[in-house]
């Protein structure tokens, strides 16, 4: 089971793998949707424009909020 980690005050977004390792991170994440039947990490470039970065399955990922 991985661990998508979104902090909402430094908006980002981290994952970590079953093992714990660090796998990616990613800055300037405003959101990660819940779709359906998976977690969508949606980040921000230059433009200000949002764009999703990443998804994962929500039957295979723990998703933990912090502030």
């Amino acid at each position: 089971m991985q661990l998508l980690t979104f902090n909402t005050t430094l908006k980002e977004a981290t994952l970590h793998t079953s093992d714990g390792k660090l796998d990616q991170v990613w800055k300037n994440v405003p959101t990660v949707k819940v779709q359906d039947g998976f977690f969508e990490v949606i980040q921000k470039d230059e433009f200000d424009k949002n764009y999703p970065v990443f998804r994962c399955p929500i039957s295979n990922t723990n998703m933990r909020i912090d502030k």
